[in-house]
């Protein structure tokens, strides 16, 4: 089950379980759309993967499945993914 992370891990965003502006990899690090489209390029720089937008879980699920609340922020910044691409 998705953790469904409350921010972006780029710029610290709110991103809540409803939130449309969610985009997440392969391995649920969680940025928002502006920061995949405009710093990231599509690229995670976690795993060198791609991203596509976070479902939304129904309010219903929510109150037996919460969200989780622990906020995850890369602290040596954000920049594109040259890393996890291997790139020096």
């Amino acid at each position: 089950m998705l953790a469904l992370r409350p921010n972006c891990e780029c710029c610290d965003r709110d991103l809540p379980p409803e939130s449309g502006e969610a985009m997440i990899c392969t391995f649920e690090c969680t940025f928002c759309a502006q920061c995949v489209r405009t710093v990231l390029h599509g690229v995670c720089p976690n795993c060198g993967g791609g991203f596509m937008h976070r479902p939304v879980r129904p309010a219903a699920m929510l109150a037996e499945y919460p969200a989780s609340t622990k906020r995850i922020v890369k602290a040596e910044g954000c920049g594109p993914a040259q890393a996890a691409r291997g790139n020096p």
